[in-house]
C-alpha cells in the first residue's frame, strides 16, 4: 500500500513540476513515507531524518531549499511528536491526507510548516488525478491497486484502524476505470489493495454493491489483462463468492495471502481475531478445493501476550497441517495504543526468539520443499525487470516466485513459458524452451 500511496503522491506533485529523482542529495523535496506495524519504526524515521538534516543543511548554504516531509502511519501516529522533535521537517501528513499536497506545499513556500493528520471528510480517491500507471519497483507491466482502505477489525496488536481510518470501499466504477488506464499504460498483471482487501464492499456502477468476487470477474473481462491479484485478506471475510471465483476465473492467480497469525484459539481470541484455528482449517480446505493448485502465504506472531508452549505447539501443528510456500513472521511488539499493550502475561524476549527461529525454520522448509517441487515443470512467468547477469532476466511465477532465466530485454512485460531448472530456497531458475508447448500437466517439453 505504501508503494501505491508513494506512486500517487508522484502524481499530485507532477503538476507542481516535482520529478522522481533516484538520490536525496540535491532534491528539492523529500517526503519519508512510513510504516507503523512494527517496532522501532519511529526510531528509524528519527535516524533518517537526521542523515535528511544534514543534506537539508547543505541545499541551503548552495542558496536552495529542501523540503522535508514525513507521512504515512508513523506521520498519522505520531506526527504531534515528530513536529516537536524534528523542527526542521515542513510537513507531517498521514496516509488520508497526501491528497492535500499543492496545499501544503503552497504554505510550506510561505515559511509555515503543516500538520495534516486529520480524517477528510470525502475519500482522498476523490481528489487525486489520473493514475499515471506503473511503478518504480516494478515498471508498468505489474503494477498496484488500491480498491479499499482502512479496518474495523481492531485486533488487539494493530495499529491499522488508528492510522489508517475506518473501512471504506471504492466505487467498482472507479477501480475499472483506473485499471483500463493502468493495462492501456502496459499492465499485464494487478494487484488489488487492501488493509482488509477482501471485505471489498464497493458501489456498483448501476445499484447495490459489488464484494470482491464480483469486481475479480468484472476485471478478468479488461482486454489485455492477463492477471489477478489481491492482498491482503482476512480469514472471515473470504465469503463463498470470491472462493468460487478462485474456481472459475483463470486469470486470478493461484497465490493468495491469508494471514492466520496464531493456530491457538486462545491467542486468536486474545488478539480479537474472529475466527477459530478450524475455521482456518476448513476455509483452506475449501479454497484448495475450489482450486487443487492453489499456495498460501501467511503471517504469524509469535510471543503474543500469555502465549504458552502448548500455544506455540499448536502455531507449529497448523503450519504443519496446512503447509506454506511463503510467510511473514514476527515477534509480537507492542504498539502503543493498542490492547495488547497492557496485556499480562508479556512473553520474555529470549523466549520469543527461540520461538521466532523455531517457527521460521519450519517456515523455510516448507518454502524450499515448494520451490524444489517445481523443478522440471514448465510455468509462466512475467517478465519485469532485467536481472543482474548481463541477457538475464527476472520475472514472477503464478506463486509469486522470483524466476530467474536468460532471455532478451525485449521479452520485458511479457507472460513466457520457463522450463524450471532448479528450486533455490527464494527463488527459480530456468530457461525458455526452445521448441516447447505447454503439455497439461506441464511437466514436460513436447
Amino acid at each position: 500500500m505504501n508503494v501505491y500511496d508513494s506512486a500517487r503522491m508522484a502524481d499530485v506533485l507532477a503538476p507542481l513540476g516535482f520529478l522522481p529523482i533516484d538520490d536525496a542529495e540535491g532534491a528539492d523535496m523529500v517526503i519519508l513515507n512510513t510504516c507503523h506495524i512494527r517496532e522501532k519504526a519511529a526510531e528509524k524515521v528519527y535516524s533518517e531524518l537526521g542523515r535528511l538534516r544534514s543534506l537539508q543543511q547543505e541545499k541551503a548554504r548552495g542558496g536552495g531549499r529542501m523540503i522535508l516531509a514525513v507521512a504515512g502511519c508513523v506521520a498519522q501516529a505520531e506526527g504531534e511528536e515528530i513536529m516537536r522533535r524534528a523542527p526542521y521537517v515542513d510537513m507531517v501528513f498521514g496516509p488520508q491526507s497526501y491528497q492535500n499536497l499543492p496545499e501544503m506545499v503552497a504554505r510550506v513556500a510561505r515559511a509555515g510548516r503543516v500538520l495534516d493528520i486529520d480524517f477528510p471528510a470525502e475519500p482522498k480517491f476523490d481528489r487525486l488525478p489520473e493514475v499515471a500507471g506503473g511503478t518504480a519497483d516494478t515498471g508498468p507491466w505489474s503494477t498496484f491497486l488500491a480498491i479499499q482502505e482502512g479496518c474495523d477489525k481492531f485486533c488487539t496488536f494493530c495499529v491499522v484502524p488508528y492510522t489508517r481510518g475506518a473501512e471504506y470501499s471504492r466505487p467498482a466504477a472507479d477501480i475499472l476505470k483506473e485499471a483500463r488506464r493502468l493495462v492501456e499504460a502496459g499492465a499485464r498483471e494487478i494487484m488489488l489493495l487492501g488493509q482488509n482487501v477482501n471485505c471489498y464492499h464497493g458501489e456498483a456502477p448501476i445499484d447495490g454493491e459489488w464484494g470482491l468476487g464480483r469486481l475479480v470477474r468484472e476485471l478478468a473481462d479488461v482486454s489485455g489483462l492477463e492477471r489477478i491479484r489481491y492482498t491482503t485478506s482476512y480469514p472471515a471475510d473470504m465469503d463463498d463468492d470470491l472462493i468460487t471465483a478462485h474456481a472459475e476465473v483463470p486469470t486470478l492467480m493461484p497465490f493468495l495471502h491469508l494471514p492466520v497469525q496464531s493456530g491457538s484459539d486462545r491467542i486468536l481470541n486474545a488478539m480479537n481475531r474472529r475466527h477459530s484455528a478450524e475455521d482456518y482449517r476448513t476455509l483452506v480446505g475449501r479454497l484448495r478445493e475450489a482450486r487443487p493448485d492453489l499456495a498460501l502465504s501467511s503471517d504469524f506472531i509469535v510471543g503474543f501476550p500469555g502465549e504458552t508452549d502448548a500455544d506455540f505447539q499448536e502455531t507449529l501443528d497448523l503450519i504443519d497441517a496446512i503447509g506454506f510456500v511463503q510467510a511473514y513472521s514476527f515477534k509480537y511488539s507492542a504498539r502503543p495504543g493498542t490492547p495488547a499493550v497492557d496485556m499480562p502475561d508479556q512473553v520474555p524476549e529470549n523466549l520469543k526468539n527461540g520461538r521466532l527461529a523455531e517457527l521460521q525454520n519450519l517456515l523455510n522448509a516448507q518454502q524450499i520443499a515448494f520451490n524444489k517441487d517445481c523443478k522440471d515443470r514448465i510455468l509462466p512467468v512475467l517478465f519485469d525487470r532485467p536481472g543482474r547477469r548481463e541477457g538475464q532476466l527476472v520475472g514472477r511465477s503464478p506463486y509469486m516466485q522470483p524466476v530467474h532465466a536468460t532471455a532478451p530485454a525485449s521479452l520485458l512485460g511479457t507472460i513466457q513459458d520457463v522450463y524450471i531448472e532448479a528450486g533455490h530456497p527464494n527463488s527459480l531458475a530456468g530457461v525458455l524452451p526452445l521448441s516447447c508447448r505447454r503439455p497439461s500437466d506441464k511437466r514436460a517439453c513436447a
